[in-house]
């Protein structure tokens, strides 16, 4: 076995271990209570009086049943920066932030809700010293991703954190479009300044 071989190991060992103290401990689990859907209801109902009741139900059912079949799907049994790790090394097949963003928005945009939308959110995307998160985020149909609600199964791991955009200390969210086309346009006049070399 090579020195090389032996470093990259130790190294992956070494990167493994600092990151299973970043994160957070995996919270437990279990499927949602009524309490817990019956609180996301009545967030989304607080969202307009045009909100149907049914979709509202529907959307915070789904919500959380949709967290658990994806941390089960995900293989989620580490904090989720561990997991990104896996993730990144292959030994896991999805779970990054934007795997739960992506995938919450398409399965609750196949309800075809008519009084909600489902957004895309981004933060941290220009700061240096915290990588980028994404999630999912719903709202009144019609309004903005800031006046919705965040719906985040990845920061604790597969248990879905849910609050209002505003109130989101941990994060100031961007949208998702907003976001890509900056740093789309930043990798255009960078590949601009490369060719005039």
């Amino acid at each position: 076995m090579s020195v090389y071989r032996v470093f990259r190991g130790m190294a992956l060992v070494v990167a493994v271990l600092f990151l299973a103290g970043c994160g957070a401990a995996p919270e437990k689990r279990a499927i949602a209570g009524p309490n817990e859907i019956s609180e996301l209801r009545s967030m989304i109902m607080s969202l307009g009086s045009e909100v149907d009741p049914d979709e509202a139900d529907r959307a915070a059912r789904i919500a959380f049943m949709h967290t658990r079949e994806l941390a089960i799907a995900y293989q989620i049994t580490d904090p989720p920066l561990v997991h990104n790790t896996k993730v990144n090394m292959g030994l896991r097949p999805r779970g990054l932030c934007w795997h739960w963003a992506e995938d919450m928005e398409r399965r609750l945009d196949s309800e075809g809700f008519e009084t909600l939308e489902i957004h895309r959110a981004i933060a941290s995307a220009d700061n240096p010293f915290r990588i980028d998160h994404s999630t999912a985020i719903i709202s009144r149909r019609g309004d903005g991703f800031k006046d919705g609600i965040v719906l985040d199964p990845w920061r604790l791991g597969g248990a879905l954190t849910y609050l209002p955009t505003l109130e989101d200390a941990d994060y100031d969210w961007e949208s998702q479009p907003v976001v890509l086309e900056r740093k789309r346009r930043r990798e255009l006049a960078k590949a601009r300044r490369v060719q005039r070399i």
